[in-house]
């Protein structure tokens, strides 16, 4: 009964501050420093100094202003024009048309940063004018968008399946192999939704007048060129063992340097927008990441997340039924922290269930993963929703309603993975004939 009073406190606090128009990131500072000095005996100072200082002199954090920069980048030049010019002819005629560049833009991006906000600026900067110009409805515009990026935690390389294979002592190259056909297989579902869509509401899709032969289709595909040499450049280098992904976010923000100026469009006035333009956006992401941490470090003073997988624990449910009680037990703590946090805090309990239960501790990785994508679109600390409202200045409801039908997409996703566990096991349990195959 103790966890649920501090669920309401910490939701009371939370939506009384935001409701005042504090920042997200000093609203999440505040209850932070709420929990801090009602539940424990630690200085709340001293302690949210400490975390804020070791969370922000992260080295690995360094990749997420690198990539947002290499958007920034492609956003200004020429380049971005490009891809989407590239996308298009093949998008065009397909049921929901232009839409699915957002979905398809992610899913590539993904395979570059392996962080969902990175995708969702990167992509965002590309498409969301191109679409709105074009005429496409706001809500799906943004609604696709919001949940597409998603896909950034689930194709590899990605920072919370490294964080979960470093929690359990699994393989990190197994998980990230276990990703791969499970976010294909979800960013299907997502163009299946845009068709539908397409199919339900026919007014509302654009005329898009006279499709391309095939011949001409190949021909706007040179403009994808750069894209994806820049693309395989930097996935090169981390698949490769050349580089970290710092070191490639790195590489990427070089090489799209490069490719502007190889364009011409890169100025002395456009490097400085870009650069301007990625400090205000690593800013605003900083800040939430922050305050974030600080949450995280008093909700695992008070031993709330510790407490409701305890609980959870006690009720010696069947395998199916503890993974629907885990993942609505994801669902709700992604409303108060941010995914790598819910693992770390976590883990430790679950796991020995998980183990018992004789879940695979791969396949149960890229479950993770996927619970985890919901939380980043559901409020009120939806990361991917507090993006988008910098980049789009819609309310956060408003986001919230265009992405909900995605969040359907990746409940129904659970489903596909616990009846059909191959999806995530085929390829990691098949790596070593592979290799000795090649």
């Amino acid at each position: 009964m103790q966890e649920v009073y501090l669920v309401l406190l910490f939701l009371f606090a939370l939506f009384l501050l935001l409701g005042t128009g504090v920042w997200v990131g000093l609203a999440l500072f505040g209850v932070a420093y709420l929990g801090l000095e009602m539940f424990t005996t630690r200085p709340a100072g001293d302690a949210m100094l400490t975390k804020i200082w070791s969370s922000s002199s992260s080295w690995t954090l360094t990749a997420l202003p690198l990539f947002i920069w290499m958007g920034e980048i492609l956003y200004r030049s020429r380049l971005s024009q490009d891809m989407f010019r590239g996308l298009a002819p093949w998008m065009a005629r397909l049921p929901g048309g232009l839409v699915h560049t957002n979905i398809v833009g992610c899913t590539i991006f993904a395979a570059v940063s392996g962080s969902s906000a990175a995708t969702l600026t990167t992509v965002g900067k590309m498409s969301i004018p191109e679409l709105r110009k074009r005429g496409y409805p706001e809500y799906m515009i943004i609604g696709t968008l919001t949940g597409a990026a998603t896909l950034g935690l689930m194709i590899p390389p990605s920072l919370t399946l490294i964080v979960y294979g470093v929690s359990v002592e699994v393989s990190i190259s197994k998980l990230f192999m276990a990703g791969i056909l499970p976010g294909l297989l979800l960013a299907g579902m997502f163009m299946a939704y845009v068709a539908g869509w397409s199919v339900l509401r026919r007014s509302e899709v654009p005329d898009i007048g006279k499709g391309m032969s095939f011949g001409e289709k190949l021909k706007e595909s040179r403009f994808l060129i750069p894209i994806i040499l820049l693309i395989l450049a930097v996935i090169g280098s981390m698949y490769g063992g050349y580089a970290t992904a710092t070191e490639a976010a790195a590489i990427g923000v070089i090489g799209s340097l490069i490719l502007a100026a190889a364009q011409g469009s890169l100025t002395v006035h456009t490097f400085i927008d870009s650069l301007l333009g990625a400090t205000r956006t690593s800013a605003m992401i900083a800040l939430i990441l922050l305050g974030a941490a600080a949450l995280t470090l008093a909700m695992g003073f008070t031993g709330l997340p510790r407490a409701l997988a305890q609980w959870i624990e006690a009720l010696e449910l069947s395998r199916f039924a503890l993974l629907i009680a885990l993942m609505l037990f994801y669902i709700v703590l992604g409303m108060f922290l941010d995914g790598i946090s819910s693992v770390v805090l976590t883990m430790a309990i679950v796991q020995p269930m998980v183990e018992t239960a004789g879940i695979d501790l791969i396949w149960f990785g890229i479950f993770i993963v996927v619970v985890v994508e919901m939380a980043q679109i559901t409020p009120p600390i939806g990361f991917n929703l507090f993006v988008m409202q910098g980049m789009t200045h819609h309310e956060m409801g408003y986001i919230a309603r265009t992405a909900l039908p995605l969040f359907g997409i990746m409940v129904l996703m659970v489903f596909v993975l616990i009846f059909m566990p191959e999806l995530a096991t085929y390829l990691p349990e098949n790596m070593r004939e592979v290799r000795g195959a090649g």
